[in-house]
């Protein structure tokens, strides 16, 4: 039997539950949504116990017989509550952003022995957009800083660090841009720009890891809900997990570029997130890679027919998970 600890950053101890603000609450929601697709996956395996932790005040998914709450104590910060929590399991499979160091503090905090997930190299270089996209491209993957020369179109600022659509902007210019760079610089904020590449905004799900026969399983094509509003700003309206079949035409080339991505960046283990746009003249363009479950999981084990969280579980050197097919 093996014990695993499923934390969310926010609803773990990471928000402040006096005054959250309207994106904090969208963060919640989807932070949660996500760490309940976690627990009913791992619910459903054999050999496997679970602790969920949850702050007081946050939500708690329905609690079986092998399944049991756990909540920070009273002014305890979320890292140290992970870092008493973990070494109690043999695992932990902790939710949680980029942004400002969360995962990579999280991660530390769990130690890598006992944690499911990208490793801490992988981690670094995908907490940093700019970072993430020097080093795919150095390696041949298609990015938009492919697009830089000669660039007509729109360009985008975004937090380096930020998770999804928050704090992004596109603009119709290169100047304007560049003023809106330099404007969160000054505040102290971290920010990168990059030509903003034309087409449809697709995601792919994957599950990398040393045991498998390649690089990268891909689990599903996805698509996703992009708008923007009079004033620029882009706003994630949620994700169609396997919108797109493997019989598409555009399959083979998504495919290819999981692989290229699995294969550039060391580290990457277990469930990884790819966000891309398809472009009509160069095909996949990668936007960022995510070292973390995704809003993309909900749900997923369900429309695939399988337990995703047993394959993830191998991964991590946790093989006695059954391969309970998804209902």
């Amino acid at each position: 039997m093996k014990r695993i600890l499923v934390l969310e950053f926010l609803s773990g101890g990471g928000l402040d539950i006096a005054a959250p603000d309207v994106v904090d609450r969208e963060l919640l929601a989807a932070g949660v949504a996500m760490r309940d697709a976690i627990v009913a996956d791992l619910l459903a395996l054999d050999g496997v116990q679970v602790s969920v932790a949850s702050a007081p005040g946050m939500p708690v998914p329905p609690i079986s017989p092998a399944a049991t709450h756990v909540a920070p104590a009273p002014g305890e910060t979320v890292e140290a509550f992970v870092r008493r929590l973990a070494p109690a399991h043999d695992a932990s499979w902790i939710v949680a952003p980029e942004t400002g160091g969360a995962l990579a503090r999280l991660h530390a905090a769990v130690g890598g022995a006992r944690w499911i997930g990208c490793e801490s190299a992988a981690i670094a270089v995908a907490t940093s957009k700019s970072a993430t996209l020097a080093h795919l491209r150095a390696r041949g993957v298609p990015t938009p800083l492919d697009f830089v020369a000669g660039h007509r179109g729109r360009w985008v600022v975004k937090p380096d660090d930020g998770a999804g659509t928050l704090a992004t902007r596109v603009h119709a210019d290169r100047a304007r841009a560049w003023d809106d760079l330099a404007a969160r610089h000054a505040a102290g904020a971290s920010a990168t720009l990059e030509p903003f590449v034309e087409g449809e905004a697709l995601s792919i799900s994957m599950i990398v890891g040393a045991n498998l026969a390649a690089p990268a399983r891909i689990v599903a094509l996805n698509r996703q809900s992009i708008a923007t509003d009079a004033e620029g700003w882009l706003r994630d309206d949620g994700v169609q997990s396997a919108a797109i079949g493997h019989d598409d035409a555009r399959a083979p080339a998504l495919r290819a570029l999981a692989c290229e991505v699995a294969d550039a960046m060391p580290g990457l283990r277990g469930f990884v997130g790819i966000d891309l746009i398809w472009n009509e003249e160069r095909g996949p363009v990668l936007i960022e890679v995510n070292p973390r479950v995704t809003l993309a999981y909900v749900g997923l084990s369900r429309k695939v027919g399988r337990r995703l969280a047993a394959d993830v579980l191998r991964c991590a050197g946790i093989a006695e998970a059954s391969d309970a097919v998804a209902g």
